[in-house]
């Protein structure tokens, strides 16, 4: 029995308007808190576009978009949320984004209790309890419960290691589109191939992702293919490359599945963001950059294997499990910055160059055909 404390806030914010990773990171926090004060109201603020992800999360009671692009765009558009969230009087708000825009936000919720980081601007100021970081000692997940610290939570929910997994759940609807698209499918492991990424330079080269998904159809495995409408251009180039190399047979053919099914699908740009989670839990293996949907495909404990060149494990946010590879190779100016950039600082673009098709397609297949891996161990 979670003993639940006293003097209990009734409604409580967590602010993360971050990308994707950084909001699914923060789940962990979310279910802390739930854990802690089970009958608050827990809200979630969110980048805009990520709020439908989220709406069947059963600690949540709302979800909001913070969209600095569209409707709180510019001083009067934020001016406006703020009042919004002012008049939804809270008791607590955590700061999970390190933005000044963030902090001015807790801020002006009116929540008398603001718990933010201390390297924030005008932390001092704006928030009542200040956490430090501790970037280089801490994963991310740890860093965002570290802001839990100054709440003096029952030391059963802290010690709770359930609750430090990123337990996604999604809308029933997003989960039924998800089994009607791979529906056509014949039986038998898929591998989802992902060639995007926000930033360019953590995109592997298409050449890559080609080989990779080639040897797949030729060893008999399904293969979804993936991407945002934005990066759809990439996945059409892989499957161009793809059906280019092998053994002389077309794509077509060597996709080929019994009674003149195919083992490849093409969802490029088909998808929603709840839909896209939803495929990726259903995956065999998911073969990735270092992205958002990287973090949807293993907090929901699909075997990915991720492909990191300007970020590195380091910092903080790699897939965790036993199912969760990362493929990187060594290069003296790894990492070049937190996220990425649009094109290599050195102008060489080693790191993910290096990276061998062949190294990437022996741990594919060894998530697709397990049981094989076994048979060839010595």
């Amino acid at each position: 029995m979670v003993e639940v404390l006293m003097d209990a806030p009734r409604r409580i914010a967590v602010w993360n308007t971050a990308f994707l990773g950084d909001a699914v990171l923060t789940l962990p926090l979310i279910r802390t808190l739930r854990a802690a004060w089970p009958d608050a109201a827990l809200d979630f603020y969110v980048r805009g576009g990520l709020a439908p992800l989220f709406a069947a999360q059963p600690e949540i009671d709302a979800v909001y978009a913070y969209d600095k692009r569209g409707s709180a765009q510019g001083p009067s558009g934020f001016w406006l949320l703020s009042r919004e969230v002012a008049a939804r009087r809270y008791d607590m708000w955590i700061d999970a984004h390190l933005s000044l825009r963030s902090s001015l936000m807790a801020r002006l919720s009116g929540a008398p209790r603001r718990v933010g980081y201390a390297e924030a601007s005008l932390a001092w100021w704006l928030f009542t309890d200040q956490v430090g970081r501790r970037f280089v000692e801490r994963q991310e997940i740890e860093r965002l419960l570290g802001l839990l610290e100054p709440l003096n939570l029952p030391p059963a929910v802290l010690e709770d290691e359930s609750l430090r997994w990123p337990e996604l759940s999604l809308p029933v609807d997003a989960l039924a589109e998800a089994e009607r698209l791979l529906a056509p499918l014949p039986p038998g492991p898929v591998l989802g191939v992902h060639p995007g990424s926000v930033w360019p330079t953590k995109r592997w080269t298409p050449e890559g992702f080609a080989l990779v998904l080639r040897r797949a159809l030729e060893a008999g495995a399904c293969a979804v293919v993936l991407a945002s409408p934005d990066e759809s251009d990439a996945a059409r180039e892989v499957l161009r490359l793809a059906g280019d190399m092998g053994d002389g047979r077309p794509l077509t053919r060597a996709a080929e599945g019994p009674g003149g099914t195919s083992r490849l699908l093409d969802l490029a740009g088909r998808t929603s963001l709840p839909v896209l989670a939803a495929v990726l839990g259903r995956l065999q293996c998911y073969l990735t950059n270092d992205s958002g949907p990287m973090h949807l495909a293993w907090a929901q404990r699909t075997p990915v294997t991720a492909l990191f060149g300007p970020t590195v494990r380091g910092l903080g946010f790699a897939p965790r499990g036993a199912a969760a590879t990362v493929m990187e190779v060594d290069e003296p100016c790894r990492p070049c910055g937190l996220h990425g950039h649009k094109t290599c600082p050195r102008g060489h673009f080693r790191c993910m160059r290096a990276l061998d098709p062949e190294a990437v397609w022996r741990d594919v297949r060894a998530k697709l055909y397990p049981w094989r891996a076994e048979e060839r161990a010595p």
